[in-house]
């Protein structure tokens, strides 16, 4: 592949009919991957997609001939889709997707004298009058884990963030370019404001502010340009 983005949602199972998932809709990629496939239909431009997506039958009314797409489910589903996709050949990826920062461990029934339970079962019984208690645990990464896996490819990846300074945001976006050694980091979200935030490892000291999501992605169209290979 040329080019891959990511988009929407994973999810992570509790048991065989619940789920933990986000309100990512997939909207984003999804008109990124269009966008690109129009102005680059020489290339191969591959849009993985979680199964979650909100934005999938729309988006499905826009996206250009020759566009492939796969659906992800779980992180472990996504970071799989990565590997296989593995190359040492220049490409450009793009990981907007939302992917679970937590999915389930291990679930509890505190005891009448206050001690905890393990139980396993096919689907939680929601007719208890003591609450379940849960465990979080935190997912693997998937975006410090592209480099090994594309050593030549212009790898961006999104933060979106709700609260913290402009102070914070720097510094947290020029942490995930330097653990992640990725090139480009777009922040978005509340704490942003409207519009859009470039941080490049090329530039680290200079903020590239980006009013429109179409703006966003003529820029990164253009990054795409110096990694795209006939």
């Amino acid at each position: 592949m040329n080019c891959i983005i990511t988009a929407g949602p994973s999810f992570e199972p509790l048991d065989e009919v619940r789920r933990l998932t986000n309100f990512s809709t997939g909207r984003l990629g999804s008109r990124l991957a269009a966008y690109l496939q129009e102005r680059l239909p020489q290339a191969r431009t591959l849009l993985l997609r979680g199964a979650l997506s909100t934005f999938h039958g729309e988006a499905a009314l826009e996206e250009p001939e020759g566009l492939e797409t796969l659906a992800f489910s779980t992180p472990a589903d996504l970071l799989e889709k990565f590997r296989k996709l593995a190359t040492t050949e220049p490409c450009a990826i793009f990981h907007a997707a939302a992917v679970n920062d937590f999915g389930f461990g291990k679930v509890y029934k505190r005891q009448p004298d206050g001690s905890l339970k393990e139980l396993l079962s096919g689907k939680f019984s929601s007719r208890s009058k003591r609450p379940l208690l849960v465990e979080l645990r935190p997912t693997p990464k998937i975006l410090p884990q592209l480099r090994q896996l594309f050593p030549n490819a212009f790898i961006t990846g999104w933060k979106y963030e709700v609260k913290g300074t402009p102070v914070e945001l720097f510094r947290k976006a020029h942490r995930q370019l330097k653990e992640c050694r990725s090139d480009l980091c777009v922040m978005n979200g509340p704490a942003c404001g409207p519009g859009f935030g470039l941080f490049s490892s090329a530039s680290p000291e200079r903020f590239y502010p980006v009013e429109t999501m179409e703006a966003l992605f003529e820029t990164l169209y253009q990054k795409a340009l110096k990694y795209f290979c006939p």
